[in-house]
């Protein structure tokens, strides 16, 4: 997690351009991070709503944002 906190500190910056680019940089992150923890739960066994409730948002919008992606790197392997 040195990148979350090396991006964190970018925040501060007077420069406008490196705070958003440390914004960018987060969000990636953060993505990252939230399809580990989908597939982790859902190869635990876990519902699309018990994800869905744990990250704040409807069952229909998390399935809708990793469902297909899910379904296409299963078919990879």
């Amino acid at each position: 997690m040195k990148e979350a906190t090396a991006l964190a500190d970018r925040l501060d910056s007077k420069d406008p351009a490196a705070g958003l680019r440390a914004v960018a940089a987060l969000r990636r992150l953060l993505d990252r991070v939230e399809r580990a923890q989908v597939d982790a739960a859902r190869e635990g066994g876990w519902l699309w709503q018990d994800i869905a409730r744990e990250l704040g948002v409807t069952k229909q919008a998390v399935h809708a944002k990793h469902a297909a992606r899910r379904r296409m790197s299963s078919e990879e392997t």
